[in-house]
């Protein structure tokens, strides 16, 4: 199943232009990001097949897997066992693409960072400083809890750097572990002096979890902090006319879409060209959604089998919905499949058509809310 998209960013880019661009392409080391708009690493959902959506409509200047837990991955090599299923589709995709590692010993970051060099040619190596969910913080002493140590975090970057030789090294970071102790500033300077040729800085501390709102005025402050690489940031970005906003008010090189994007991966390419002062194309009817869904599960089906597809889509699911008439109605169903048949039982019947649009059915509500594990940097260890 292949999708026709309606506006290709090819047909949008020869179509007259509606403005200036308001934003230019950056490099992260030697790799070009063009656009300056880059795919979020989330844990769970960022994997091949989301990718693989995502790269039909176009409009991302960086895309990126799943974080992968280095010690995780050097104990699957020594026991000759298959890599992570987070690797799926690496080594024959289209680049640049980032692979995103996290752990707290720099010796392990260093030789897992190698292997993805040499064995998957990565464009870039991310290395996560930014997960704030306890198993991983308190656990395992990684994630945003690096951010209390940034001695440690200086020596974890300065290993990985040397590992990976020209491949560039980023790192993701958040304001700080707690809104009083906010050292993000003096946490990009330690980034930037250990070699990474790029710093994402979500505005949220790790205390705060994904409550509340992204603070990008202290994003932006991180600027003045930074001589010569880029900056990036992320956090609530969830519409095109926000990517432009982020761009026209704060000195950030580039903006990362996150969780806006798991049932919108056309959101990138809207925003593409809304940053380069193209007219933006609406979003896709809802039978091109549902047709877009679909061609999503056969990707995991046809990696994964019955019944992980399944349960791997149930999430999938509910982000396409999220927003639309019948949405809760749809979810609390989708939510239950347990095989391919009930999976598109539910689609036929339940996803929201147009005729939801017009029937004044009270209980074609719409539900705003996604899924409470489609976060930025949620974790879920191998």
């Amino acid at each position: 199943m292949t999708i026709q998209i309606p506006i290709s960013e090819e047909s949008a880019l020869q179509s007259s232009p509606v403005g200036q661009p308001i934003a230019a392409p950056f490099y992260i080391g030697q790799v070009l990001i063009d656009p300056p708009i880059l795919q979020a690493p989330m844990a769970g959902f960022t994997n091949y097949a989301y990718r693989q959506i995502v790269r039909q409509y176009g409009g991302v200047g960086l895309q990126a897997t799943e974080m992968v837990h280095a010690t995780g991955m050097a104990w699957k090599h020594q026991q000759k066992a298959e890599n992570p299923d987070r690797l799926w589709g690496v080594p024959d995709e289209a680049r640049p693409l980032a692979v995103q590692i996290w752990d707290n010993d720099p010796e392990v970051m260093a030789n897992v960072a190698r292997r993805l060099v040499d064995e998957y040619r990565v464009s870039i190596v991310d290395i996560n400083f930014g997960c704030p969910v306890k198993k991983v913080t308190e656990n395992a002493k990684s994630g945003s809890y690096l951010l209390s140590v940034p001695d440690r975090m200086g020596q974890i970057i300065e290993r990985v750097v040397e590992a990976c030789g020209t491949t560039p090294v980023t790192a993701k970071i958040r304001l700080g572990c707690s809104p009083d102790k906010i050292n993000a500033n003096r946490i990009a300077q330690v980034v930037e002096n250990a070699g990474a040729s790029a710093l994402t800085v979500h505005g949220r501390t790790a205390a705060d979890m994904y409550r509340g709102h992204a603070n990008w005025e202290r994003i932006a402050e991180i600027k003045a902090y930074l001589k010569r690489i880029p900056l990036i940031g992320n956090g609530d970005i969830r519409t095109p006319a926000e990517v432009v906003a982020a761009f026209q008010r704060y000195p950030v090189d580039g903006v990362m879409i996150a969780r806006a994007s798991l049932g919108r991966p056309w959101l990138f390419h809207q925003a593409c060209c809304a940053v380069r002062g193209l007219p933006v194309p609406p979003d896709p009817d809802l039978e091109h959604q549902r047709e877009c869904l679909l061609q999503h599960y056969d990707l995991i089906l046809k990696r994964f089998g019955e019944p992980k597809a399944a349960i791997l889509m149930r999430k999938y699911s509910c982000c396409y919905a999220q927003g639309m008439p019948g949405a809760r109605e749809f979810r609390s169903r989708v939510a239950r499949i347990n095989n391919a048949q009930e999976f598109f039982e539910i689609v036929e019947r339940y996803f929201p058509r147009l005729s939801f649009l017009d029937s004044g059915d009270p209980a074609s509500d719409s539900d705003e809310n996604l899924p409470g594990d489609c976060h930025e940097d949620s974790c879920e260890i191998e």
